[in-house]
């Protein structure tokens, strides 16, 4: 399962530097999203979620499962929600004043 998760990973990590590379704005903000996609999962899956763990801390309890990285993942999630939609503003904005879709639109003239 391990392997798995780590391919998978390692895939969506790929697919979000590939897409960062290209020409495009919207590549470019896809590229990031995915990025983020791929850091907040490993992230999620680095915590060693258990399944049936209270997920708040009882005495006397040992097995119990750590709500940091879920908070930090759900945190990560909200803010890159945020920064997607400020980035495909500035992008449509770019577009309309440019006319293309070229990250360096301005540079060629």
């Amino acid at each position: 399962m391990e392997a798995l998760v780590s391919i998978a990973l390692g895939v969506l990590a790929a697919s979000g530097v590939y897409l960062i590379l290209r020409p495009t704005t919207f590549s470019v903000v896809l590229g990031l999203t995915l990025l983020s996609y791929a850091v907040n999962a490993l992230i999620f899956f680095g915590a060693r979620l258990k399944s049936g763990a209270p997920p708040l801390s009882i005495p006397g309890l040992a097995d119990q499962t750590d709500p940091l990285p879920q908070a930090l993942v759900l945190t990560a999630i909200v803010i890159g929600f945020g920064m997607t939609a400020y980035l495909m503003a500035l992008a449509l904005k770019g577009k309309a004043e440019s006319g293309t879709d070229h990250v360096d639109a301005g540079e060629r003239k």
